[in-house]
């Protein structure tokens, strides 16, 4: 080996010192807390996965699977509370607000505005991830709330109509009762009958009426005529269903529903997935159409990261590439495609995504501009946590009471909507 000159060798060693740590603080590790462990959900996770490697940092998996997010929000709370905790985790809506209060997150604003995320999301869209004017929180998709699932050849063997008012639902709903099937696939769960009930508000008072009360939980509204005319609407719905529903989980309701056995279900897009999986095309072998009376409005459910303060240049390098990574065009595609979602950016191509995405797409743009883009109420999107239950038990009891009126029954909702 020829010996170098002493001056050569110092450069050259210096030269590669350097460049170690360079790749040192660009590499970062980022520690994800998510609940995204079944099917379709952890496919699109192994997405973002691939994504933030592809930016030269290590993904460190937290999977908390179970109770629909609820056993992953435990394990945060101690996380957080002993110091440690990770770079980002699923929190959605007014929790992530809730944790910002906390002073335990950290501003991704620098990644926002060097990406022009306030000119891709809808403005209400945007409010929910920030924090006193900051973001602190990166959208990766967007769920649709108030769809009515509906099987085809049930509808012909019935002689009936898809529907688009409540009139027309209820004249469906006693064609299919005639015609031996059970007109509406449902799960007696609290959220599945919260999910139904949001729904019929929506449908029954429009999006204004809709906000006023499940959103800013209004008293006058939730005690008003139009919330009574729902609740007795919402209580029409249930002698349509089949006695086995009680405890029912959600998709072996969209099972229902895919066989023929019923004819329709209320419930977000993530029940797409069930109709694709068992190899059902969306308007030959499925209908996907907005709930009756909810054409012109949108209920939204989007999973969301939020950014934890950590301590070191590298980790907060891998956790603003993370934060770019969720938001960028290819990602948000490829999550959508996977998830049964559709992206939460306004300028994502949708040539890729079925009929019933570019429905939910279309309607997501238009709502965003005439304000009937609103929170589902059902799915943590529009009140705490703490409300959010009341509510929900309050729905239930109704739902499940063959002696509670409709007048009984708001009491009860606007009371739960006091719940601190």
């Amino acid at each position: 080996m020829r010996n170098l000159p002493t001056a050569s060798f110092t450069r050259t060693a210096a030269a590669v010192a350097w460049l170690a740590l360079a790749g040192a603080a660009q590499a970062g590790e980022v520690e994800v807390l998510h609940y995204w462990t079944s099917g379709g959900e952890a496919k699109a996770a192994a997405a973002l996965k691939a994504t933030l490697q592809a930016k030269g940092d290590t993904w460190k998996d937290f999977a908390v699977a179970g109770g629909g997010g609820d056993s992953a929000m435990t394990v945060l709370k101690s996380r957080v509370v002993s110091g440690n905790a990770p770079s980002a985790a699923q929190i959605k809506g007014p929790a992530i607000q809730e944790w910002a209060r906390e002073g335990v997150l950290t501003s991704i604003d620098g990644v926002a505005k060097a990406n022009k995320w306030d000119a891709a999301l809808p403005p209400t869209v945007a409010a929910i991830m920030k924090y006193k004017g900051n973001y602190v929180a990166a959208p990766v998709n967007v769920h649709r709330v108030n769809w009515l699932w509906i099987n085809p050849e049930a509808l012909k063997k019935a002689k009936a109509k898809a529907p688009t008012t409540w009139d027309e639902f209820f004249a469906t709903a006693d064609a299919l009762q005639k015609a031996g099937i059970t007109p509406v696939a449902h799960g007696g769960q609290p959220w599945q009958d919260f999910t139904t009930f949001e729904t019929v508000v929506l449908g029954v008072g429009g999006a204004d009426f809709y906000r006023k009360a499940l959103v800013q939980l209004d008293q006058e509204a939730l005690k008003s005529p139009t919330m009574i005319k729902a609740a007795e609407t919402f209580k029409r719905i249930k002698p349509y269903t089949d006695k086995a529903a009680s405890g029912r989980d959600w998709n072996l309701a969209t099972a229902m529903v895919i066989k023929g056995e019923a004819g329709m279900q209320f419930m977000g897009d993530w029940a797409k997935g069930e109709f694709v999986a068992a190899g059902k095309k969306p308007g030959t072998d499925f209908l996907c159409m907005a709930a009756p009376g909810t054409a012109q409005a949108f209920t939204f459910n989007i999973d969301s990261f939020a950014m934890f303060k950590v301590k070191g240049d590298d980790r907060i390098k891998a956790q603003n590439d993370l934060a770019e990574a969720i938001m960028s065009p290819a990602f948000q595609e490829t999550f959508s495609l996977a998830k049964g979602s559709i992206p939460v950016r306004l300028d994502v191509p949708m040539d890729k995504f079925d009929d019933c995405a570019k429905l939910s797409a279309k309607d997501f743009a238009a709502t965003a501009k005439s304000g009937a883009l609103v929170p589902s109420a059902a799915h943590s999107m529009a009140v705490p946590s703490a409300v959010e239950g009341a509510l929900k038990d309050a729905v239930s009891q109704y739902w499940n009471s063959d002696k509670m009126s409709a007048q009984d029954a708001v009491a009860k909702i606007a009371a739960a909507a006091k719940t601190r």
